[in-house]
């Protein structure tokens, strides 16, 4: 049986356009045990761009904990799952870019993507909080260590 992990990501903008960040919680589905938190600083940016962000940022950090696993991503972000899953058509040019990058990390892996409710997606929103906090990228694996 392939391994899945969960890839929680929000975004957010103080402003929006404003001070930005993305953030993900990358979980093992067997264990439920979190495997890493990530905060990606944008710098000035909309919400959408910061949603992507995280996303991106999540799977980098799900790929490699596991080249191999299967992804179920869960956003808060309905037009983000609706893109990612060809439902909606992305118009504006920097969000097809990051839908892009996305779409590669992706490729070749079994995926699927969840709409969660706000209050459902608490642990990415915290790590996107923190980094626009903070003003930096951070990233934190289970056994401590930062990147």
């Amino acid at each position: 049986m392939t391994r899945r992990l969960i890839v929680e990501a929000d975004g957010g903008s103080r402003g929006n356009p404003g001070v930005a960040a993305g953030g993900a919680v990358v979980l093992d589905e067997a264990t439920g045990a979190v495997l890493s938190e990530v905060g990606v600083y944008v710098g000035i940016a909309s919400n959408n761009v910061a949603e992507y962000r995280g996303l991106i940022a999540g799977l980098e950090s799900a790929i490699e904990h596991d080249p191999e696993a299967a992804v179920h991503v869960r956003l808060d972000s309905k037009l983000v799952v609706e893109q990612m899953t060809g439902r909606w058509k992305i118009k504006h040019p920097d969000m097809r870019t990051l839908a892009e990058t996305a779409q590669r990390l992706l490729q070749g892996r079994e995926v699927s993507f969840e709409w969660v409710p706000r209050l459902s997606n608490k642990r990415a929103d915290a790590a996107a909080n923190e980094s626009m906090d903070r003003r930096e990228s951070f990233r934190r694996d289970l056994d401590g260590a930062q990147a």
